[in-house]
């Protein structure tokens, strides 16, 4: 088995969360060989501010350096499908952000790239990694809450909440027809299908735009930037700001969802409670460490997060002691960790912690059924149909 010292790594994009890719994988001893900016001006002025050692200009220098074994890819969603077949073709292990893709077809294509490679593949569903998620998923596998019955909870946030806030997401050509269910509502969606080990088989969505016509500044703008432009380009807004959604899984268990990134007030607020026959269990994104569990015949109980009062898979994505927390960037540690342990053995593991394409994919066909729902107003099944590689 190699160590993850002697795997090298590139990342493609380098905003927010291309940096958190550099900073979480020098983090547990992976050396990144460098990045690839959205221009190589760009490219250039960000390897340096990150002591990255080299610029790749283009996706071709990248694939043609024989010292990268991973490529880890951050662009815009609509550069997802044609990069990561190109990293599969090209030989090299691929991580990918989330949403997979702009729709279940494409997905479908690259789960279909990566199981012909062989190669190691995964989406970058970092939340499954904050070390109670771990432990919750076994303890529901293991009966701890009785059979599950009802799931609810919400992903809110603000950054887009003022009519002169503006992202590449709010561009369907770059984001895709989904922009607050696709950015954040599907890490929910694939958290909840995680912990619970259930999947969604059918929606009814309801989704609104509050903010119908933004302002565009000249030049890109970071995500959670506080940059506004008050004399921009006036743009329409088609996709959604909120979303509600009613959610039933392959057990029967019942469930709902709020999406919002509109709400004034919340940073990056992600909470679920998943009720079952005998106990419940709830979670806050804002308070990681605490898992609240909620019993009808004695105490309620806080679990603080200590890798001494967790399960096997708690404790393998926990790095520090109970009392020290550990929050958003130790997901992205933890996660590749799980990733890169397959890298270093050469060949992706049969049941991995992490969302593989096949899982990416799932959660695509969950998006699509969300969209059509909203647009006919409806329940819509989960067609799995597509899902066959």
């Amino acid at each position: 088995m190699r160590r993850f010292a002697d795997i090298g790594a590139a990342v493609i994009g380098t905003g927010f969360i291309g940096t958190v890719h550099v900073e979480a994988l020098r983090r547990i001893g992976v050396d990144v060989r460098g990045v690839l900016g959205s221009t190589p001006e760009r490219g250039a002025a960000r390897a340096e501010a990150l002591n990255v050692r080299r610029a790749y200009r283009h996706l071709d220098e990248v694939l043609g350096d024989p010292s990268v074994d991973v490529v880890h890819v951050t662009s815009p969603n609509n550069l997802h499908v044609p990069q990561a077949a190109a990293i599969l073709a090209g030989g090299k292990h691929v991580v990918c952000e989330k949403p997979l893709a702009l729709s279940a077809a494409e997905s479908g294509e690259l789960v279909r790239l990566a199981e012909t490679s062989g190669l190691v593949n995964a989406v970058n569903f970092n939340i499954r990694f904050y070390p109670v998620q771990q432990h919750m998923r076994e303890v529901i596998a293991g009966g701890g809450l009785g059979d599950v019955r009802l799931v609810t909870g919400h992903y809110f946030q603000d950054w887009l909440l003022h009519d002169t806030d503006w992202n590449w997401r709010l561009d369907t050509e770059l984001g895709g027809a989904l922009r607050a269910v696709g950015d954040i509502g599907s890490h929910w969606l694939d958290l909840m299908a995680f912990v619970t080990g259930q999947s969604i088989v059918s929606v009814m969505a309801d989704m609104a735009t509050f903010v119908n016509t933004r302002q565009q500044p000249v030049g890109p703008v970071e995500t959670f930037s506080t940059l506004r432009s008050a004399n921009g380009t006036v743009r329409r807004i088609v996709t959604e700001d909120v979303a509600t959604i009613l959610l039933r899984f392959a057990n029967g268990a019942r469930g709902s969802l709020a999406v919002s990134q509109i709400s004034a007030g919340r940073k990056n607020s992600l909470q679920w409670e998943i009720d079952g026959a005998e106990s419940a269990a709830a979670w806050d994104s804002e308070t990681p460490d605490h898992l609240w569990l909620g019993h009808r015949d004695r105490p309620n109980e806080i679990l603080l997060r200590d890798p001494a009062l967790m399960g096997p898979a708690g404790r393998a994505a926990s790095t520090l002691p109970g009392g020290h927390v550990e929050g958003f960037g130790d997901s992205f540690g933890a996660l590749f960790r799980a990733i890169y342990a397959d890298v270093a053995v050469g060949r992706p593991n049969a049941d991995p912690p992490y969302a593989t394409f096949a899982a990416g994919h799932d959660e695509m066909l969950v998006n699509d059924a969300i969209a059509l729902s909203a647009r006919e107003k409806r329940w819509v099944e989960v067609d799995r149909s597509q899902a066959s590689v």
